[in-house]
């Protein structure tokens, strides 16, 4: 079993940043690959960053390519999602999630475990 829990979310301006952190405990972190995926309101759950176990391979969604990176810290068993130059329709709620082969890139039902999320409110 892995457990998951987001933090720094909050209420930021278009154009600024924020940094999630996605604490792990229980298994070996470092074979894990990552995930960030956020919902929406009304909307379905989207992927939005992987990575896999060693950090060494990552992988974005168009919508936050170039402005959202993913990274990991196996030390501390922590997975980042730095998010920059945010924009509204960034607002939604944001997880984290684990998949025990370690590539990190899988569809969504590949991953196993899952934090509660951490809302992130982008305003205009």
């Amino acid at each position: 079993q892995v457990r998951l829990v987001e933090s720094g979310g909050g209420l930021v301006q278009a154009g600024g940043s924020l940094r999630l952190s996605c604490a792990a405990s229980g298994r070996t972190f470092s074979n894990y690959g990552m995930g960030w995926f956020r919902q929406a309101p009304g909307k379905e759950r989207e992927f939005v960053a992987a990575i896999d176990r060693s950090g060494g391979s990552t992988y974005y969604a168009d919508s936050v390519k170039g402005r959202f990176t993913i990274s990991r810290d196996n030390a501390k068993n922590t997975a980042y999602l730095q998010m920059n130059i945010l924009k509204p329709d960034d607002t939604a709620v944001y997880y984290c999630a684990a998949e025990q082969l370690g590539l990190g890139y899988r569809p969504q039902a590949a991953y196993d475990y899952w934090g509660q999320g951490t809302q992130v409110t982008v305003s205009s």
